[in-house]
């Protein structure tokens, strides 16, 4: 069983709004939906950057300019994502 992303709209909003976030979204989401990650560091093959941060995992998006925000639950292989957003925004906390 691959990974399924639960709301892809969230990255295509974004993307939307950030055109240039949709080529580094785009990676992000073919790479995740082909994963197989039973955890944090088989998922840390894949996207070396990610940060856990209690039960969120944090991808760096387009060169670290933007962050997304994600749970992973790697029983049921299912990436949430929470929340898009600018890395000045992610370094204010409003993500929390």
């Amino acid at each position: 069983m691959t990974v399924r992303v639960i709301s892809r709209r969230a990255a295509r909003d974004f993307g939307a709004k950030h055109t240039d976030s949709v080529p580094s979204l785009s990676n992000w989401l073919v790479i995740t939906r082909k994963a197989r990650w039973r955890n944090f560091a088989e998922l840390r093959e894949d996207f070396g950057s990610a940060d856990q941060v209690g039960r969120r995992t944090v991808f760096n998006i387009a060169g670290n300019k933007y962050r997304l925000i994600g749970r992973v639950n790697y029983r049921t292989q299912k990436v949430f994502i929470l929340r898009i957003m600018k890395h000045a925004e992610y370094m204010k906390g409003e993500w929390t």
